[in-house]
């Protein structure tokens, strides 16, 4: 059995956990946490939820008297079997449940991820209890993350990295509000680098170590993460070869010496131990790895090839003089670097009591005050001795000059300009005379001469027993402005060949002048400043040496006198400097040129040049070239059709120079390609809209803001003849209407009234009559071509009695090819104002070209309702009649025939034939 949790208070007496805060982590093998946590949860479902009011506050008699409902006495004698009874009957009950869903959910997602749903295991409501990091839809039961990640370092301890990490959640599930648990298990990801304790590793090996040998390293690596995540790889970096890397069950870390070891010669190894995961990607850590070599006794002292010399001191030398050190050299460190001095035991007596050696620093030193008067010369051995070591030699020869009676002395002449002894010379002159010197001294002191010591570029010419001193060379104040000219007598005596050397020493002061230019550190400059700068900001500092000295190197800058006024630089210091801001758009480029000018006479200058490489910002909008853009497109164009070319610039470059075109607000009946041109999307029809209005945005892909401009696009659509005229009035071809005979010639007797929905010349209609000329100038009717009125031209006669029928043809003046309709026009000329009606309408028989040839065409062949009911009803009267009437009826039947015949004859001529289209308009 588990011990409760931190964040439950546990009650001895009946073992219930009483006040459950958050979900807990538990990190256990699946199938233990639902009892645990069930036992929990169901006392207090069954105190909370079943024996207790929801008002009522829960306190220590209360959970006495959940114990004592319960059924087994106080909480001091209950016992287990009736606890579990309780328990049981609960389950069975279903308010509370355990139940084994498990949901595994990567660690570190972000809010809202979907990572399981209970709707496969209950019916909806769902509750999830506690939503610290998940929650639940209550409808659908879906789980999704929320703000709080989760991170599985650090919700579960480390000591249980190898095993599972869960958080046990509560929620109330179905109708009858169910208490459940499921489990979520969060799972790992490599999430967490490898890190070391410590930065650097530091190990300690003697240089004596034989190859092979194994150094166990303790510092290793640790990665939070778990299985293959955590699992780590080492290898060592910039071993060069020397050391290699042993890693053994992946816990043992093995340094491996692979080549033999010398402090001498590299004291330091400084490498890198790299940590890698096996997680993807696989994330790395280093520590640094210094392997310090230790020294051992392995080097004898020696003295260098060099080391043997000749010393000459002078005969009246005093004690304690120093006539020389030898040094020896043991690569070794500390005590095996330990070196002692002696002499050779084969040293001479009078050596050994003139001079002394100090063991430790190879001092030679007098021993005695020297009184001699004749040369001598003495050979040391010195021996210098080590540790274990054989003694290493050198031999030192000390020559002693006997002491002098008198001292030479050297008396200078000077011929160049001179301040207290000492010379002035202005440099880059040639050789010149200095000084003349003249040997004073004992008349003992034969063959004496004159040198000058060292390498230096002046020289000394005999002439009458005295010595010119004069330069080599032209002289350089810039490398050395000033020599020490040291002059060395070398004497012979009178009675030996013995030399006794006396010095001068004569100090010359090489005087600059002007003749080095000025000198740029480069000379190009590159410098890239973003437009709109701050004005008077500082851009760069140039820099120019002069070798001279003084007012001959001082130095001053100035500008190109084309340089343009915005740009000033500091004439001390070099620095430049903007006076305003820089605009790329009007120059990318600025090339400067500056002068820098010493003090000198006359003066000296040399330039160098900078460009200025304006950087780009996003200051300029995309620009079109008007602000209203107006084009012209028929109606009957092709989808796909341009439309019209609009051009927009932005002066900016590189992306904040791209601009993107966008259509707005055409209800998708434009769009835009890529060479800003814009084109249809579908047909356009003039008559449901004429013109359309839309705007174009353009924007660029500047940075930070990306800027926008618009501007308006009217697209006007050209009409073409595509609609035929339309007729409003009459509205059918059976309509009619009533003539009295009586009527008066040029009464209006109706108008056809008709429209076209295209415009101009495409909309205007006119009206005609469609017969033949001699049916035409007969009829007593006529139309007027513009306004469709149609009048009555003539008085009617008789023979006009009867019903006319004119075919009208509305045209429109549509170029190439008119568009025209037709309609019937029914007049009945009567006495008897009734009213008028067709049983069937007129049918036209004439050709179909009603265009090109209307007025060919012939009368229509119409027989009349009217004339078919007399001849049915004299019929019946004449059957009805007797026979004894035959002769009057024959006689009123021929006659009655005559006048049909005139009748019909007259019809013929009232009704104007007009011809039909395969299919002609008509509104029934």
């Amino acid at each position: 059995m588990l011990p409760p949790p931190k964040k439950y208070k546990t009650m001895r007496t009946f073992g219930c956990m009483c006040e459950p805060v958050a979900p807990l982590t538990y990190h256990m093998p699946v199938g233990h946490t639902c009892w645990r946590r069930g036992i929990n949860e169901l006392c207090l479902q069954l105190c909370r939820f079943t024996l207790l009011p929801s008002s009522s506050p829960i306190t220590w008699g209360t959970w006495v008297a959940c114990a004592r409902a319960m059924g087994h006495g106080t909480p001091d004698n209950m016992n287990w079997t009736g606890l579990l009874q309780n328990l049981l009957l609960m389950v069975h009950l279903k308010q509370s449940v355990c139940s084994s869903i498990q949901l595994s959910v990567p660690e570190e997602l972000g809010p809202g991820i979907l990572v399981g749903s209970l709707s496969k295991h209950f019916p909806p409501l769902y509750q999830l209890l506690t939503q610290e990091y998940l929650w639940m839809d209550s409808n659908t039961g879906d789980i999704y993350t929320t703000g709080q990640k989760l991170d599985r370092e650090a919700l579960c301890p480390k000591e249980t990295k190898s095993g599972d990490c869960f958080m046990v959640h509560n929620a109330i599930v179905g109708p009858t509000g169910d208490l459940i648990q499921f489990l979520v298990i969060i799972e790992d990801i490599n999430d967490n680098a490898p890190h070391f304790d410590m930065s650097d590793i530091h190990l300690k090996v003697s240089e004596d170590v034989k190859v092979g040998t194994i150094f166990l390293l303790d510092d290793q690596a640790r990665d939070e993460d778990i299985g293959i995540n955590g699992e780590l790889r080492y290898h060592l970096q910039g071993s060069s070869g020397v050391f290699t890397l042993k890693v053994e069950n992946r816990l043992l870390i093995k340094l491996v010496v692979e080549k033999a070891l010398d402090r001498e010669t590299q004291e330091l190894y400084h490498m890198q131990l790299v940590a890698t995961d096996c997680g993807t990607p696989p994330l790395t850590a280093s520590a640094g790895l210094i392997v310090t070599v230790t020294d051992v006794d392995d080097n004898c002292p020696s003295f260098s090839s060099e080391s043997a010399r000749t010393v000459t001191i002078p005969g009246d030398s005093l004690e304690n003089t120093l006539v020389t050190q030898v040094t020896a050299t043991d690569p070794d460190l500390g005590s095996n670097a330990a070196i002692v001095y002696s002499f050779s035991p084969k040293v001479s007596e009078r050596v050994r009591e003139i001079f002394s050696l100090d063991s430790h620093t190879g001092h030679i030193r007098l021993t005695q005050n020297l009184h001699s008067f004749k040369s001598e010369e003495l050979g040391l051995k010195v021996l210098a001795n080590g540790p274990h070591c054989p003694p290493s030699g050198t031999q030192v020869t000390v020559l002693i000059l006997p002491q002098a009676n008198q001292e030479l002395s050297i008396k200078i002449g000077f011929i160049a300009e001179h301040h207290n002894q000492t010379m002035v010379l202005p440099e880059n002159q040639p050789p010149t005379v200095l000084a003349v010197l003249e040997l004073q001294g004992d008349s003992s002191f034969k063959g004496s001469s004159l040198a000058i010591e060292d390498d230096v570029p002046f020289s000394l010419s005999p002439q009458n027993g005295k010595y010119l001193l004069s330069t080599s060379k032209p002289l350089d104040y810039e490398m050395k402005d000033e020599y020490s000219i040291s002059v060395v007598a070398h004497v012979r005596l009178a009675d030996g060949p013995l030399i006794l050397p006396s010095r001068q020493t004569i100090r010359l002061l090489v005087v600059d002048v002007n003749d080095n230019a000025p000198h740029f550190s480069q000379s190009q400059y590159q410098l890239e400043v973003e437009e709109n700068n701050v004005a008077g900001v500082s851009l760069l500092q140039v820099s120019a040496s002069d070798a001279d000295s003084g007012s001959n190197g001082k130095l001053t800058y100035r500008l190109d006198e084309d340089t343009s006024a915005i740009f000033n630089i500091d004439s001390t210091v070099g620095q430049l400097s903007v006076r305003a801001p820089l605009d790329r758009e009007q120059q990318s480029v600025h090339k400067l040129t500056v002068f820098a000018q010493d003090g000198g006479s006359p003066p000296l200058e040399s330039h160098a040049t900078i460009y200025i490489h304006v950087l780009d910002q996003n200051d300029n909008a995309p620009g079109f070239r008007s602000t209203h853009f107006i084009f012209f497109i028929p109606e009957n164009a092709s989808p796909f059709t341009q439309v019209g070319r609009v051009e927009v610039k932005d002066p900016d470059e590189g992306e904040n120079g791209s601009v993107d075109l966008y259509v707005v607000n055409s209800s998708g009946l434009f769009g835009m390609d890529k060479s800003q041109r814009i084109h249809t999307t579908t047909k356009l029809d003039r008559e449901a809209e004429d013109h359309h209005e839309f705007h174009l945005v353009a924007r660029d892909n500047g940075h930070p803001v990306a800027l926008v401009s618009t501007a308006r696009v009217t697209v006007f659509v050209e009409d073409i003849n595509d609609n035929q005229p339309k007729v409003i009035l009459p509205n059918s071809n059976s309509s009619c209407l009533t003539v009295s005979p009586s009527t008066l010639a040029g009464t209006v007797l109706t108008k056809v009234y008709a429209v076209d929905e295209d415009s101009g010349l495409n909309s205007e209609v006119t009206f005609a009559v469609v017969a033949p000329e001699s049916v035409q100038n007969q009829s007593p009717f006529q139309i007027d071509p513009r306004s469709g009125t149609i009048t009555l031209s003539q008085q009617l006669l008789p023979k006009d009695v009867g019903m006319h029928h004119l075919f009208i043809v509305v045209r429109d003046s549509g170029k190439p090819t008119p568009l025209y309709t037709t309609v019937w026009v029914n007049l009945l000329v009567n006495e008897t104002i009734s009213e008028c009606y067709l049983d069937k309408v007129p049918t036209w028989r004439g050709p179909s070209d009603l265009v090109l040839s209307p007025s060919k065409a012939p009368i229509c062949d119409v027989e009349t309702a009217r004339s078919a009911q007399v001849i049915l009803f004299i019929g019946l009267t004449m059957i009805l009649t007797s026979v004894s009437l035959l002769l009057v009826t024959a006689c009123l039947y021929l006659k009655y025939r005559s006048l049909q015949k005139n009748k019909r004859g007259c019809a013929s001529e009232n009704e104007i034939p007009l011809r039909l289209r395969d299919k002609y308009y008509s509104d029934e």
